[in-house]
């Protein structure tokens, strides 16, 4: 009983899942501006190459 009452005081493994949720959250956005960033990216090289080609006369 006594195991019980000190794991329901105990707050360290309330702020380590907080700081696992966080990292998580962190790492979905970076990866979504990552996804976002790179289409634009992609976009503008096509655009730069396109016209940069040779002009067929």
């Amino acid at each position: 009983m006594k195991f019980f009452r000190e794991l329901m005081n105990d707050d360290q493994g309330a702020t380590a899942i907080e700081y696992g949720l966080i990292a998580a959250l962190i790492a979905v956005a970076a990866i979504t501006a990552m996804g976002s960033l790179g289409n634009q990216l992609s976009n503008t090289f096509t655009t730069v190459s396109t016209d940069m080609a040779p002009k067929a006369d």
